[in-house]
């Protein structure tokens, strides 16, 4: 038998002999119904960055400012072989359902439906999946979202949310308030006057507002923060470019190398692990006929003075994109802290995939069509405010991605590596540690289900993931394997050996992790059966979860 409260299991019972013995006696139940129900289970909050890079962040080697990151990550845990899809609408699908991004109808883009009659192509979430917050708020959490939701209609307040603020669609400006929207249509929202609006700041304003009000109902909460930094447009105050102009001046062979060291340092790489030359740029519609196709990403000082000036402004806007994020994820923390409910907050944070190298190694400017703008003198200046739009490229991406090879899209390391901070001190003993278990988004919906206690459906579709409890005790998740498809780059991890290639009709290599996770070394002519029943294993894969047949030529 099971007894309830609030639709949340309190105790259970055992039948022994015969006898129905209960487990926890009525005075320990009583107790428990009257402490506040936000005490006793924990809230829970993912924070979603969108196109930021495995190295990016200073707990994990890189150069730019996020003290508010590297301090969770000193009371936490550091995972250092965690997984996202790829690609923004495939890894939210995956995030959000618990499943492989096909099962839920996410296997490419929103509203890029493919074909008609494939199912894991659909451009939507289908109603054979059930998100975090529709299992959450039935145990009665309360469901939040802020940022970036991409995922088609229905839209956030149609899949389980009570509250949202931000896009609903995937990326627009940083500065123009009417790209965002409040739902339900009709609740409160804040206005900014002319010139003060900053959609990172405004997305963490609404945050603080939603947790004001689960406080009030007395409910803990579920909070998806999606932040849209860093992704394109690059966009950010002045004088925090400024700040970071004269670092990436040094180039993107200086920082991949300095980076590298410091990851070594910490504790992050293998021993055995290389340093990987400059990534390639694979064919795509902008980089062959812009010339850069199959090319490696060119060395620093093959530049020449005007271009390694327009790219260092790139980069330097993209860091203190990441740097005025974790500004607010400080913003966040300090809440929660004030309001004495950090201990018992279940905090993630991860990347929604690999850093962007759309589409070559000097970016694009949206009012240009396809190419890069060359911005000099004082158009330098100019960049990053209101009325740009840029990308930061292929070789800066490289760099936020380092050590591993290639980038968002792709199935290599540097398109599925992710940063994952967990940080929860009522739940997680380990402080400071590395936690070296291989893991994947699909885990966040099981993981979720367990610490609040909620009740999967029956009838929805299974849920792939695995708990993340276990690892946070430094001990094992049990799995058979990890798989990805987008748009024809595919993969395979078992244990420490993982399969992957590059479009449709590329050949499949194979790595040892533990010794070669930077993918330096294809061992597939060296081990032929080793690889041709891992393929067999993918295939077999992506039948059962709609992946194949698949509409890429």
């Amino acid at each position: 038998m099971l007894a309830c409260w609030d639709g949340v299991p309190v105790f259970d019972s055992a039948i022994a002999g015969g006898r129905l013995k209960i487990m926890i006696a009525r005075r320990e139940f009583l107790k428990l119904a009257a402490a506040p129900l936000a005490r006793r289970r924990p809230n829970i909050i993912i924070i979603l960055a969108d196109d930021v890079g495995y190295s990016d962040l200073g707990c994990y080697g890189g150069e730019i400012e996020t003290p508010t990151l590297d301090r969770l990550a000193r009371g936490g845990l550091r995972f250092t072989q965690f997984y996202n899809g790829s690609r923004c609408c495939p890894s939210r699908a995956a995030l959000m359902t618990g499943l492989y991004p096909h099962q839920a109808g996410m296997g490419y883009m929103v509203g890029a439906r493919r074909s008609d009659s494939l199912e894991g192509y659909e451009g939507q979430l289908n109603k054979r999946c059930v998100t975090i917050p529709e299992v959450l708020r039935t145990a009665g959490y309360s469901t939040l979202m802020t940022g970036k939701w991409h995922l088609g209609q229905p839209g956030p307040t149609d899949r389980g949310f009570d509250e949202f603020y931000g896009m609903v669609h995937g990326f627009d400006s940083f500065w123009d308030q009417t790209k965002y929207t409040r739902l339900p249509a009709g609740r409160p929202a804040r206005a900014y006057p002319p010139g003060k609006f900053y959609a990172t700041d405004a997305i963490t304003d609404h945050t603080l507002d939603f947790l004001a009000g689960a406080r009030q109902r007395k409910q803990p909460y579920f909070l998806y923060l999606a932040y849209n930094a860093a992704h394109f447009p690059l966009h950010a105050p002045k004088e925090v470019i400024d700040k970071y102009v004269p670092v990436y001046e040094k180039g993107w062979d200086h920082i991949r190398q300095t980076r590298f060291s410091r990851m070594r340092q910490l504790g992050l790489l293998g021993k055995s692990w290389e340093f990987t030359p400059r990534s390639t740029i694979p064919p795509n519609r902008v980089a062959t006929p812009n010339g850069w196709a199959n090319k490696q990403n060119p060395a620093w000082d093959s530049l020449d003075d005007a271009r390694r000036a327009d790219l260092a402004r790139r980069m330097a806007i993209y860091a203190a994109m990441v740097e005025i994020m974790d500004r607010n994820v400080g913003r966040l923390v300090d809440d929660l802290s004030a309001n004495g409910e950090l201990d018992n907050t279940l905090l993630l944070f991860l990347c929604d995939n690999g850093a962007c190298a759309e589409w070559d190694p000097f970016g694009f400017d949206v009012n240009s069509g396809p190419q890069s703008v060359l911005h000099r003198g004082a158009d330098l200046e100019t960049m990053g405010q209101p009325g740009t739009y840029h990308s930061y490229g292929s070789g800066w991406a490289n760099a936020s991605n380092t050590p591993f090879r290639l980038y968002k899209h792709y199935g290599h390391e540097g398109g599925i590596g992710t940063p994952l901070i967990a940080h929860w001190p009522s739940g997680i003993t380990r402080k400071n540690a590395l936690e070296r278990e291989p893991g994947h988004l699909i885990d966040l919906m099981t993981t979720c289900v367990e610490v609040a206690g909620a009740r999967y459906p029956a009838e929805s579709l299974p849920m792939e993931g695995r708990s993340l409890l276990p690892a946070f005790a430094g001990k094992p998740l049990r799995r058979e394997a990890l798989y990805w498809e987008h748009e024809g780059n595919r993969a395979i991890r078992v244990g420490k050996w993982k399969a992957v290639a590059v479009d449709p009709a590329g050949a499949w290599e194979l790595y040892d992790m533990e010794k070669d996770r930077t993918e330096m070394h294809n061992l597939a002519s060296a081990q032929p059966d080793r690889l041709r029943a891992m393929v067999a294993q993918w295939k077999k894969w992506g039948k059962r979860t709609h992946v194949l047949p698949w509409p890429w030529k």
